[in-house]
């Protein structure tokens, strides 16, 4: 329920905040972040008493909306029941938590190793491969993000990679992109053929047998929403299964009901040996990630220590968070209720917004993960703001122009990313588009 405007403790909230807190991505002194107040459902508000339709889902995390009831007490049951023990230790809801995930994978995978988050799963995806494979080569998109620890963030593709790169040994390739193709490709097939052949031209030269694994956005997610073209990533399976190389799908933000399944690989024909998760698995509502670990590479380490851990690897009360979640997507019918709204409100929403708004160059998208593409020259594709630049003008006008309608979106480059909770109604996700329509026809003119 929200609560009364309170403008004074609004205050404390940003004073106490640009005082105490250093923020991550951000030059600290132009910082002017919005002080939030409470959240339910699929909004957010703050101190004075603005709502906001929550389509960031904050990162790309809260699935199942703010505050669930029953997965807010799923949580408070288990800090009276065990609030903390040590990862070395056996305890039930740990394992509980491994099953639902193996259940949900695909017959390939045997077990759960729990990290923090999305990037210190990442970071221990590469090391079992590279252990798994004895080889040292990893490679990645150069449109990708995998997190800001160390390996991770080497294996990131975007521009925050650049003040970042101090681990070694990796390499990136361009994956499918058919509206912006480096291929001149006309076609997603044809897209899907020449990104395989590109894939194979760079394996060959780096050396099949020092590239340990292929790392992979299964749906690139901040990059830019790019679903892969039918035949890429069963092409990639081949590649990889051609020369000994470990697939590696990193589902941190597409997983657990973002796109319409429980894992966005299992929208395709393909088995890879590892799967990063995290974000979605809770909602965030505990800080949890992991790799889904096949029973080949599980097999590696019968015998041989595994070199890695964490003082917080499952974490009783993220474990709890994860069985409950995973519970009410089951209950709830998650999955298919967001396939649902990107198939039938989402989908066709956005587009019909493509032929009103000559800013939007392209809308792409499945289940609650789409993006809408700005553009000053449809013919062009002139991106309304440059690769890299930082966020300025026209761009943070549109956030300006969607916030004073009370929308909250997740904007990165020169795109909207509209990623609302996956159990969204569809009341909301009219509205949602309708905030967007409007907010852009106030910023149309950038458009030639």
């Amino acid at each position: 329920m929200i609560t009364a405007p309170d403008p004074a403790e609004g205050k404390v909230c940003y004073d106490l905040d640009r005082t105490y807190v250093f923020h991550s991505w951000s030059a600290q002194g132009k910082l002017n972040p919005l002080c939030v107040a409470g959240a339910e459902g699929s909004y957010v508000w703050d101190y004075d008493g603005n709502r906001y339709l929550d389509f960031s889902s904050q990162l790309v995390y809260t699935n199942l909306g703010h505050q669930h009831p029953k997965l807010v007490k799923a949580i408070q049951d288990q800090v009276g029941t065990l609030a903390t023990i040590a990862p070395q230790h056996a305890v039930k809801v740990r394992g509980e938590a491994a099953k639902r995930i193996i259940d949900v994978s695909t017959d390939n995978f045997a077990q759960v190793f729990f990290t923090n988050g999305g990037a210190d799963a990442n970071e221990n995806a590469i090391r079992m491969a590279r252990l798994h494979t004895n080889r040292h080569k990893i490679l990645s998109f150069y449109r990708s993000y995998h997190g800001n620890t160390t390996a991770a963030i080497a294996a990131t593709g975007d521009n925050r990679r650049w003040p970042n790169e101090y681990a070694a040994q990796h390499v990136h390739f361009f994956g499918p992109f058919l509206y912006r193709s480096v291929f001149n490709s006309t076609t997603p097939e044809e897209e899907s053929e020449r990104a395989l052949a590109h894939l194979e031209q760079v394996i060959m030269f780096e050396g099949p047998g020092t590239i340990a694994a292929i790392l992979m956005e299964t749906v690139v997610g901040t990059g830019g929403i790019m679903a892969p073209p039918p035949g890429y990533l069963e092409g990639v399976r081949a590649i990889c299964d051609k020369h000994g190389i470990m697939m590696i799908c990193d589902e941190v933000m597409a997983g657990f009901g973002r796109t319409g399944a429980w894992f966005a690989y299992q929208h395709y024909n393909v088995k890879p040996d590892l799967v990063v998760f995290a974000k979605g698995c809770n909602s965030g509502y505990v800080p949890a990630g992991g790799v889904i670990i096949s029973k080949e590479i599980v097999a590696t380490f019968q015998d041989r220590v595994f070199p890695g851990g964490l003082t917080y690897s499952g974490h009783p009360l993220a474990m709890g968070s994860i069985v409950a979640a995973i519970d009410i997507m089951q209950e709830e019918g998650t999955m298919e209720h967001s396939a649902r709204i990107g198939r039938e409100i989402l989908g066709p929403g956005l587009t019909e917004l493509k032929d009103r708004h000559p800013i939007i160059g392209d809308v792409r998208g499945l289940g609650c993960f789409w993006a809408v593409e700005l553009v000053t020259n449809r013919e062009t594709k002139e991106p309304l703001l440059p690769y890299a630049a930082p966020m300025a003008g026209p761009i943070t006008e549109v956030v300006a122009e969607c916030k004073k309608r009370g929308l909250l979106p997740f904007v990165t480059g020169n795109r909207v990313h509209m990623v609302p909770p996956c159990n969204i109604s569809e009341t909301e996700a009219k509205e949602g588009i309708a905030l967007l329509d409007d907010a852009l026809a106030a910023v149309d003119h950038y458009a030639q």
